[in-house]
């Protein structure tokens, strides 16, 4: 019902600081309005009311180093960066709801904070694990877009460079903290209510890791740190270390699943084993029953040979005979409903169900009377073939590298996580919607390889975003002579490579159609970071010397290398839409216009606007409207009217709009 009155759309991501300040003062103001002064949060005023005092350099319980104060600053600090699309590095572009990015992580954490905040199901990232040659990033992290650039080659490096923290550094482990802060904390705001993040870590950081993930999750969202053994290494002289961790926290363990799952390994042979025995026998569950038992027979090297003792068949299903009764269970006497005799029960056990029950199970068939006397209870494979996980597994990371090397050609990654495991997590804590899974430490891409085959086998719609720093390959590695400059460019080969073994899998099983009808979704939207698309008024840009030039360059200040897309994307991103979100070209009054979320967001980067084309765009009520600055030609009486021909058009229809320029 009201017009915004701000009509210049800020160029930089998400202000931390203020929607901190934002939320608590939805919290607190209603019920405490004193402690607000001048619209600012009066913390003393605050401490008043609840009847505390903090005496000066009090001692505090909590994890502390060198640089945790101006961690802070850092991620308060907003973003003037961009992701600018790269449709030659992407797959199925157009249709697909993945995404990723090559950039410094922290950047583009910032920048995913308006369009991704309380949208991501489940973060799982690995890391460097500063093992003191770990690949680790700047000391100076308030030039870490600038720093980027040099590192790429956007910018003349003047001795800028990322770099390895070495054990011998007097900051060791405050260094991997400074890293780390600033991202988890950023992280948390783009997780949804119900979200997670699980974190790989060995020992060198792990009890830091667990005092900081308390400090930004809280203590009291912690679900679990899960050992993750691996093959036996034989090199160590006291105590060989076979095992890392994985810390798991979520934003509201409230909010969570009350119980995760998993199904259990070779599970689905089985059941497909199961499902053309049935169609094939039909109701002949004797020859059913026996073809099944040859199955397992044959099968015996096989994981699915574990699952041998549900080798009966029914019209349920496939189930294994166990005994009814318990230590502790019900002890009464139970009446066979067939011969109204008693059936005995043996010496210090109990029945696992009562009277009523038990008539309920003979009814459905789902009892097998041996004698009139003796009895066994049917368990369904299909009912019991998941498990709660455990929080210790195991799983040697050479499978993992074996495969990766099969499937790149070369061993191009030393130590990549494993998919399958992730896989895993990703079957723990997502649903059945269209979760988000993010990775912004991506590696070699295991994260995504996991989504698309949680997807293929679970018929799930799960979407990923990796992140990844283009961080380059040694002149001398097997990576580079495979043809690889950066591990991003192998982590883009990997998903590519990962969907073409899924593609034939699809193929395979009758369904050839990707485009429309495709069961699972094997492309990416691939993006890199870069600098604005704009000359943004900004003092940490530092492009120029002085205010003069910069007045001349805010006349036309759009960089002569941004494409429409480019610019079509920044502006889609800082106004708060996902970088997967469909747009549609229409034609307002002769002139293009980009229509977003069906029609909530119109954005026209014409280089010339007209009354006539505000007032089109004003006819379709949009909810925004963004138009180049330029595009008015310095007619200020223009824009005037079009601020007040959208403040009419919000008034009389009873809604919000916004009309902004950039």
């Amino acid at each position: 019902m009201r017009m915004t009155e701000k009509t210049k759309m800020s160029l930089e991501s998400m202000d931390i600081a203020e929607q901190k300040t934002d939320q608590l003062r939805e919290l607190l103001q209603a019920d405490f309005p004193e402690i607000f002064s001048e619209d600012e949060l009066d913390f003393r005023r605050l401490q008043e009311i609840f009847g505390q005092r903090v005496e000066a350099a009090k001692e505090r319980f909590g994890l502390g180093w060198p640089g945790k104060a101006e961690c802070m600053k850092v991620l308060q600090q907003p973003s003037i960066a961009t992701l600018r699309p790269v449709r030659s590095d992407s797959e199925n572009f157009d249709e697909t709801n993945n995404v990723f990015i090559e950039g410094d992580n922290l950047e583009v954490i910032k920048l995913l904070q308006k369009a991704y905040f309380n949208r991501i199901k489940l973060i799982y990232i690995d890391p460097p694990y500063n093992t003191g040659s770990d690949f680790i990033y700047p000391d100076k992290y308030a030039e870490s877009l600038e720093t980027y650039l040099a590192y790429t080659g956007q910018i003349d490096a003047a001795g800028k460079k990322f770099s390895t923290n070495t054990d011998t550094a007097g900051r060791y482990h405050s260094r991997w903290l400074n890293m780390m802060y600033p991202r988890l904390y950023l992280a948390k705001n783009l997780l949804r209510k119900d979200g997670v993040i699980f974190v790989s870590v060995d020992d060198t950081e792990s009890a830091n890791l667990k005092k900081l993930c308390d400090e930004i999750y809280g203590e009291e969202n912690f679900i679990a740190q899960m050992v993750w053994e691996g093959a036996f290494k034989n090199d160590a002289r006291q105590i060989g270390t076979n095992h890392e961790y994985v810390m798991v926290y979520a934003k509201n363990r409230s909010e969570v699943e009350r119980s995760w799952s998993l199904r259990k390994e070779a599970a689905e042979p089985v059941l497909a084993e199961v499902n053309r025995l049935m169609e094939l026998h039909g109701e002949d569950y004797e020859a059913a029953s026996e073809e099944l038992a040859g199955w397992f027979r044959a099968n015996k090297a096989k994981p699915c040979f574990a699952h041998r003792r549900f080798h009966f068949i029914d019209k349920y299903g496939a189930y294994k005979e166990d005994d009814p009764t318990a230590p502790g269970g019900r002890k009464f006497e139970l009446i066979n409903p067939n011969t109204g005799g008693v059936i005995p029960l043996r010496e210090n056990r109990g029945w696992s169900f009562d009277q009523s029950t038990f008539e309920d199970l003979v009814s459905a068939g789902k009892i097998s009377f041996k004698s009139p006397t003796s009895i066994m209870v049917r368990r369904y494979f299909h009912e019991t073939d998941t498990m709660t996980p455990q929080s210790v597994f195991y799983q040697p990371a050479r499978s993992a590298s074996e495969r990766l090397t099969k499937l790149l050609g070369a061993n191009v990654f030393d130590f990549p996580k494993d998919e399958t495991v992730i896989q895993q997590f990703v079957e723990m804590a997502t649903g059945d919607g269209e979760d988000i899974v993010l990775d912004f430490f991506a590696g070699s891409g295991p994260t995504a390889h996991a989504v698309m085959k949680h997807n293929f086998e679970r018929d799930k719609d799960t979407r990923f975003i990796l992140v990844q720093l283009p961080e380059r390959c040694s002149e001398d590695s097997v990576a580079a002579k495979a043809g690889y400059a950066t591990i991003a460019e192998i982590c883009r080969d990997r998903i590519r490579k990962a969907a073409a073994e899924l593609h034939a899998e699809i193929e395979e099983s009758g369904q050839t159609k990707l485009e429309e009808d495709a069961p699972i979704d094997i492309g990416f939207r691939a993006f890199s970071l870069s600098r604005s698309n704009f000359r943004v008024w900004e003092g940490a840009a530092k492009e120029f010397d002085d205010a003069g030039t910069q007045l001349e360059l805010h006349v036309d200040h759009i960089l002569e290398e941004s494409s429409e897309e480019d610019i079509l994307f920044e502006l889609l991103l800082k106004a708060g839409y996902p970088l997967t979100t469909g747009v549609t070209e229409i034609e307002v009054e002769g002139k293009r216009v980009h229509s977003i979320g069906d029609g909530d967001l119109l954005i026209c980067l014409e280089d010339e606007v007209t009354t006539e084309l505000v007032d089109g765009l004003a006819e379709l009520s949009p909810g925004r409207v963004i138009c180049l600055d330029a595009a008015f030609r310095g007619n200020d009486q223009l824009k005037t009217n079009a601020v007040q021909t959208f403040k009419a058009r919000a008034e009389s229809e009873e809604t919000e709009l916004s009309f902004v320029t950039v």
